[in-house]
Protein backbone atom coordinates (compact mmCIF):
# COMPACT_ATOMS: atom_id res chain seq x y z
CA UNK A 1 0.00 0.00 0.00
CA UNK A 2 1.11 3.98 -0.97
CA UNK A 3 -1.12 6.06 1.39
CA UNK A 4 -0.94 10.19 1.48
CA UNK A 5 -2.50 11.52 4.46
CA UNK A 6 -3.52 15.14 4.28
CA UNK A 7 -4.17 16.90 7.21
CA UNK A 8 -3.36 20.33 8.39
CA UNK A 9 -3.48 19.67 11.94
CA UNK A 10 -0.85 17.65 13.38
CA UNK A 11 -2.28 16.25 16.12
CA UNK A 12 -5.29 14.33 14.05
CA UNK A 13 -2.26 13.93 11.19
CA UNK A 14 0.45 11.92 13.34
CA UNK A 15 -3.17 9.72 14.75
CA UNK A 16 -3.95 8.73 11.29
CA UNK A 17 -0.66 7.82 10.48
CA UNK A 18 -0.29 6.01 13.98
CA UNK A 19 -3.70 4.13 13.11
CA UNK A 20 -2.59 3.31 9.13
CA UNK A 21 0.68 1.95 9.92
CA UNK A 22 -1.23 -0.26 12.39
CA UNK A 23 -3.76 -1.64 10.45
CA UNK A 24 -1.40 -1.78 6.66
CA UNK A 25 1.42 -3.06 8.84
CA UNK A 26 4.22 -4.93 6.58
CA UNK A 27 2.55 -4.50 3.07
CA UNK A 28 2.03 -0.64 3.89
CA UNK A 29 5.60 0.55 1.19
CA UNK A 30 5.21 4.26 1.48
CA UNK A 31 3.33 6.43 3.89
CA UNK A 32 3.65 10.53 3.44
CA UNK A 33 1.89 13.12 5.38
CA UNK A 34 1.92 17.13 3.67
CA UNK A 35 -0.23 19.55 5.53
CA UNK A 36 -1.64 21.87 2.58
CA UNK A 37 -3.84 21.63 -0.47
CA UNK A 38 -0.69 22.35 -2.69
CA UNK A 39 1.60 20.17 -0.87
CA UNK A 40 -1.25 17.35 -1.71
CA UNK A 41 -1.95 17.99 -5.19
CA UNK A 42 2.16 18.25 -6.28
CA UNK A 43 2.73 14.84 -4.21
CA UNK A 44 -0.39 13.26 -6.29
CA UNK A 45 0.66 14.71 -9.73
CA UNK A 46 3.99 12.68 -8.87
CA UNK A 47 3.71 9.54 -7.25
CA UNK A 48 1.82 6.68 -7.68
CA UNK A 49 -0.85 5.71 -5.19
CA UNK A 50 -3.46 3.25 -3.33
CA UNK A 51 -4.86 5.68 -0.92
CA UNK A 52 -5.17 9.18 -0.16
CA UNK A 53 -7.07 10.14 3.34
CA UNK A 54 -8.32 13.60 2.89
CA UNK A 55 -9.12 16.63 5.54
CA UNK A 56 -11.57 18.95 3.50
CA UNK A 57 -10.37 21.77 5.34
CA UNK A 58 -6.77 22.53 4.19
CA UNK A 59 -6.00 25.85 6.51
CA UNK A 60 -8.67 27.35 5.00
CA UNK A 61 -8.43 25.82 1.16
CA UNK A 62 -10.69 23.22 -0.71
CA UNK A 63 -10.08 19.62 -0.17
CA UNK A 64 -12.67 19.03 -3.16
CA UNK A 65 -10.11 20.53 -5.24
CA UNK A 66 -7.91 17.77 -4.30
CA UNK A 67 -11.35 14.90 -4.89
CA UNK A 68 -11.65 16.77 -8.85
CA UNK A 69 -8.45 15.84 -9.27
CA UNK A 70 -8.86 11.91 -7.49
CA UNK A 71 -11.40 10.72 -9.25
CA UNK A 72 -9.44 10.53 -12.61
CA UNK A 73 -6.78 8.87 -11.15
CA UNK A 74 -6.33 5.14 -9.63
CA UNK A 75 -6.10 5.65 -5.90
CA UNK A 76 -8.80 5.18 -3.53
CA UNK A 77 -10.25 7.94 -1.15
CA UNK A 78 -11.13 8.11 2.45
CA UNK A 79 -12.43 11.29 3.66
CA UNK A 80 -11.37 12.76 7.41
CA UNK A 81 -13.50 15.92 7.95
CA UNK A 82 -15.44 17.20 10.60
CA UNK A 83 -17.91 18.80 7.45
CA UNK A 84 -20.26 15.99 8.14
CA UNK A 85 -22.89 18.16 5.95
CA UNK A 86 -20.49 17.39 2.48
CA UNK A 87 -20.47 13.78 2.89
CA UNK A 88 -23.08 13.20 0.17
CA UNK A 89 -21.17 15.15 -2.45
CA UNK A 90 -17.74 13.54 -1.33
CA UNK A 91 -19.95 10.21 -2.32
CA UNK A 92 -20.86 12.02 -5.82
CA UNK A 93 -16.95 11.89 -6.34
CA UNK A 94 -16.48 8.08 -5.47
CA UNK A 95 -15.01 8.88 -2.34
CA UNK A 96 -14.68 4.83 -0.40
CA UNK A 97 -16.12 6.44 3.09
CA UNK A 98 -17.00 9.28 4.85
CA UNK A 99 -15.19 9.08 8.42
CA UNK A 100 -16.33 12.19 10.88
CA UNK A 101 -14.28 13.73 13.06
CA UNK A 102 -13.81 12.83 16.05
CA UNK A 103 -12.97 9.28 15.10
CA UNK A 104 -12.10 5.96 17.00
CA UNK A 105 -9.37 3.35 15.77
CA UNK A 106 -12.60 1.26 15.46
CA UNK A 107 -13.97 3.67 12.94
CA UNK A 108 -11.08 3.83 10.69
CA UNK A 109 -10.16 0.74 10.57
CA UNK A 110 -13.93 -0.39 9.06
CA UNK A 111 -12.81 2.43 6.18
CA UNK A 112 -9.90 0.86 5.99
CA UNK A 113 -11.20 -2.93 5.90
CA UNK A 114 -13.63 -1.26 2.74
CA UNK A 115 -10.58 -0.58 1.04
CA UNK A 116 -9.06 -4.16 1.48
CA UNK A 117 -12.98 -6.21 0.78
CA UNK A 118 -13.26 -3.92 -2.12
CA UNK A 119 -16.65 -3.46 -0.05
CA UNK A 120 -18.74 -1.00 -2.35
CA UNK A 121 -21.91 -0.96 -0.47
CA UNK A 122 -21.87 2.92 0.50
CA UNK A 123 -20.71 4.37 -2.65
CA UNK A 124 -22.77 3.56 -5.18
CA UNK A 125 -23.96 7.60 -5.26
CA UNK A 126 -21.14 8.23 -7.54
CA UNK A 127 -22.04 11.30 -10.02
CA UNK A 128 -18.97 12.09 -12.09
CA UNK A 129 -15.76 10.15 -13.71
CA UNK A 130 -13.11 12.19 -14.58
CA UNK A 131 -11.41 12.57 -17.87
CA UNK A 132 -7.72 14.06 -18.41
CA UNK A 133 -7.97 16.41 -21.33
CA UNK A 134 -4.93 18.65 -21.98
CA UNK A 135 -4.92 21.52 -19.70
CA UNK A 136 -7.06 19.95 -17.43
CA UNK A 137 -9.54 17.69 -16.32
CA UNK A 138 -13.50 16.87 -17.30
CA UNK A 139 -15.96 15.47 -15.03
CA UNK A 140 -18.04 12.43 -17.00
CA UNK A 141 -21.56 12.50 -15.53
CA UNK A 142 -22.25 8.80 -15.03
CA UNK A 143 -25.72 8.77 -15.89
CA UNK A 144 -24.40 9.65 -19.65
CA UNK A 145 -21.66 6.32 -19.73
CA UNK A 146 -23.84 3.22 -21.46
CA UNK A 147 -20.62 0.93 -21.54
CA UNK A 148 -17.17 0.52 -20.10
CA UNK A 149 -14.42 -1.77 -21.57
CA UNK A 150 -11.48 -2.50 -20.02
CA UNK A 151 -8.36 -1.65 -21.54
CA UNK A 152 -5.67 -3.05 -19.23
CA UNK A 153 -4.76 -0.56 -16.40
CA UNK A 154 -7.19 1.84 -18.14
CA UNK A 155 -10.60 1.98 -19.37
CA UNK A 156 -12.19 3.23 -22.35
CA UNK A 157 -15.93 5.44 -21.35
CA UNK A 158 -18.80 4.73 -24.40
CA UNK A 159 -21.25 7.82 -23.83
CA UNK A 160 -24.65 8.30 -25.08
CA UNK A 161 -23.67 10.89 -27.38
CA UNK A 162 -21.59 8.26 -29.14
CA UNK A 163 -18.38 9.70 -27.79
CA UNK A 164 -15.21 7.67 -26.19
CA UNK A 165 -13.36 8.43 -23.62
CA UNK A 166 -10.09 7.39 -21.90
CA UNK A 167 -9.85 6.84 -17.80
CA UNK A 168 -7.48 6.29 -15.60
CA UNK A 169 -9.04 4.10 -13.29
CA UNK A 170 -8.95 0.20 -14.06
CA UNK A 171 -12.21 -1.99 -14.49
CA UNK A 172 -12.08 -3.44 -11.56
CA UNK A 173 -11.66 -0.35 -9.80
CA UNK A 174 -14.67 1.22 -11.32
CA UNK A 175 -16.81 -1.88 -10.46
CA UNK A 176 -16.22 -1.16 -6.91
CA UNK A 177 -16.90 2.73 -7.52
CA UNK A 178 -20.62 2.44 -10.07
CA UNK A 179 -23.60 1.93 -8.89
CA UNK A 180 -25.11 -1.12 -9.18
CA UNK A 181 -27.11 -0.31 -12.27
CA UNK A 182 -23.57 -1.61 -13.78
CA UNK A 183 -22.75 -5.21 -14.68
CA UNK A 184 -19.97 -7.29 -15.21
CA UNK A 185 -20.81 -8.88 -18.01
CA UNK A 186 -17.58 -10.30 -19.28
CA UNK A 187 -14.00 -9.83 -17.94
CA UNK A 188 -13.55 -7.00 -20.12
CA UNK A 189 -16.94 -4.74 -20.03
CA UNK A 190 -19.09 -3.30 -17.40
CA UNK A 191 -22.67 -2.30 -18.91
CA UNK A 192 -25.45 -0.13 -17.22
CA UNK A 193 -28.03 -2.54 -17.56
CA UNK A 194 -30.82 -0.23 -17.99
CA UNK A 195 -29.30 0.26 -21.85
CA UNK A 196 -29.90 -3.31 -22.26
CA UNK A 197 -32.09 -4.98 -24.83
CA UNK A 198 -31.63 -8.70 -24.48
CA UNK A 199 -29.52 -11.55 -24.89
CA UNK A 200 -28.67 -13.58 -28.25
CA UNK A 201 -27.34 -16.71 -27.70
CA UNK A 202 -25.81 -17.85 -30.76
CA UNK A 203 -24.39 -21.02 -32.17
CA UNK A 204 -21.18 -22.55 -30.11
CA UNK A 205 -22.78 -21.28 -26.77
CA UNK A 206 -21.82 -18.04 -27.72
CA UNK A 207 -24.21 -14.92 -25.81
CA UNK A 208 -24.16 -11.68 -26.82
CA UNK A 209 -26.00 -8.72 -25.08
CA UNK A 210 -27.63 -6.32 -27.22
CA UNK A 211 -28.16 -2.60 -26.14
CA UNK A 212 -30.70 -0.09 -27.12
CA UNK A 213 -28.60 1.53 -29.44
CA UNK A 214 -27.93 -1.91 -31.57
CA UNK A 215 -24.08 -2.03 -29.95
CA UNK A 216 -23.50 -6.20 -29.51
CA UNK A 217 -21.43 -7.30 -26.60
CA UNK A 218 -19.77 -10.39 -25.31
CA UNK A 219 -21.33 -12.05 -22.29
CA UNK A 220 -18.64 -14.40 -20.59
CA UNK A 221 -20.18 -18.15 -20.15
CA UNK A 222 -19.35 -17.77 -16.33
CA UNK A 223 -21.97 -14.61 -16.43
CA UNK A 224 -24.64 -16.01 -18.44
CA UNK A 225 -26.86 -17.91 -15.83
CA UNK A 226 -26.81 -15.07 -13.14
CA UNK A 227 -27.11 -12.13 -15.24
CA UNK A 228 -30.15 -13.43 -17.05
CA UNK A 229 -31.21 -14.49 -13.66
CA UNK A 230 -30.85 -11.50 -12.40
CA UNK A 231 -32.03 -9.19 -15.47
CA UNK A 232 -34.16 -10.75 -17.31
CA UNK A 233 -36.68 -13.04 -15.96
Amino acid sequence: MRVLIIEDEARIAKRVERMTKDFFGNTLQTLKVVDSLHQGLEYINGKNLDLVLLDLNLNGADGFEILKTAVSEPFDTIIVSAQKEQALTAFEYGVIDFVPKPFNRERLDYAFQRIVSNDKSSVNGIRFLAVKKRGGIDLMKVEDVIYIKGAGVYTELFLENGNKELHDKSLEKLEQLLPDSFERIHKSYLVKMTEANKIIISSGSKYELELANGVLLPIGRTRYKELKEKWFQ
